[in-house]
């Protein structure tokens, strides 16, 4: 004979089935959240491989726009127009607003005047490859404990790149900003590794800096250490002293 299970109805029995009870209910309840925990996990790893890959396309694109290496020039256009009479001597000197500058050799440029610009403007400038990444991640510290970009990481390579090649920088739009400064990066370290391979340029480092020097705007319409040379000091700048070196060097934080 069989025996059937016959329920067990008193108190003993009700509170082993309310316990029991219970038990499932939480197995499903974790059940449950554990469900939705994964699919939250997923949903969030999904999104974040989508804007990853949105980011690298934009990336690309903008990288791909950039000019191209070959086709660029970091030599300074517009130089001033100097006037003279059959007996050789100056009578006038043309100057538009964007050509009032004078270029000048390495060797007319004292070393404390170049001294001076490095340290005040990159002072890794002889030790990165065009972008300096310890100089960003200085900036970006600097920002976040400021709560201001009140300090720039841009190399000198990237300023001679954004005066020379991006001169329209002066009325750009914020995303605008953002593309030239990744294109100026990316500029910055193909223009350092095309010099240093170029066999015509002694010292590509140098190549740069004369450049700079003979590009940067020093104010009152004076573009390049010469001219700025003659409008403050009245002498060319291989005369300029120590602290006249230093004082033009000095116009930049102005």
């Amino acid at each position: 004979m069989r025996c059937i299970p016959v329920a067990d109805y008193g108190k003993r029995g009700v509170q082993q089935q309310r316990r029991a009870l219970q038990n499932t209910s939480k197995r499903v309840a974790n059940k449950v959240h554990l469900s939705l925990f994964n699919l939250i996990l997923i949903t969030i790893l999904a999104l974040c491989i989508t804007l990853l890959s949105f980011g690298i396309g934009i990336f690309r694109g903008i990288i791909s726009s950039a000019p191209e290496i070959g086709d660029i020039s970091v030599t300074p256009k517009g130089f001033s127009t100097f006037v003279y009479d059959v007996d050789g001597n100056q009578t006038a000197k043309l100057v538009s607003s964007d050509s009032n500058r004078i270029p000048v050799t390495s060797d007319m440029i004292p070393a404390n005047l170049k001294h001076a610009f490095v340290a005040i403007e990159d002072s890794r400038f002889y030790k990165h490859n065009g972008v300096d990444i310890q100089g960003i991640f200085r900036a970006a510290g600097v920002a976040l404990k400021n709560g201001n970009l009140s300090e720039g990481a841009s190399t000198i390579t990237q300023q001679l790149l954004k005066n020379n090649v991006f001169s329209n920088w002066t009325n750009e739009s914020k995303f605008t900003k953002i593309k030239r400064k990744i294109q100026e990066q990316y500029l910055a370290v193909q223009l350092e590794k095309k010099l240093k391979h170029d066999p015509s340029i002694k010292d590509y480092k140098d190549d740069i800096l004369v450049n700079y020097l003979n590009t940067i705007n020093l104010g009152q319409n004076t573009l390049g250490v010469q001219a700025a040379s003659l409008r403050y000091f009245g002498k060319s700048v291989s005369e300029l002293n120590l602290s006249e070196c230093a004082c033009i060097a000095a116009i930049t934080q102005n």
